[in-house]
């Protein structure tokens, strides 16, 4: 009797495991850090010439295994319509939580993220004083 050997019966399952736990996981499966221990000081670190179509992005304390591990800053590709939000530790109930990096609306290019923007599209009536403080249509 014949057997056919197939691709995945010359791989041992541990090969394949290894293979699998090696690749990396998306920003949202990525689980969220909860800790009681803070991170250290955050590091100075000089930022670099502005490169046309990036934004630079800080470096930050990660937390991985046990310890705090320095991530250092790099370069991101720029999104039209968005601002950065670095990533940064909070501190809640005594716990420290690690809030990731990510990209958030700034619906008027202005700068400033529309959670903390006062003129959220840019008409220049302040929100507060504005019917329609959101009006994509208003410029």
């Amino acid at each position: 009797m014949h057997k056919t050997k197939t691709f995945w019966s010359g791989l041992g399952a541990a090969a394949l495991l290894a293979a699998a736990a090696a690749a990396p996981l998306p920003a949202a499966a990525q689980a969220q850090v909860s800790i009681r221990i803070g991170p250290p000081p955050v590091r100075v670190e000089a930022a670099p010439a502005p490169r046309r179509g990036y934004v630079w992005v800080p470096g930050y304390w990660d937390w991985r295994g046990q310890r705090h591990v320095w991530v250092g800053g790099t370069w991101v590709r720029e999104r039209p319509g968005y601002q950065y939000a670095p990533s940064q530790w909070v501190s809640h109930n005594g716990r420290w939580m690690l809030v990731r990096g990510h990209w958030a609306r700034d619906r008027d290019r202005d700068g400033i993220r529309n959670r903390y923007d006062r003129d959220r599209d840019g008409d220049g009536v302040p929100n507060r004083h504005d019917r329609r403080p959101d009006n994509p249509y208003r410029r």
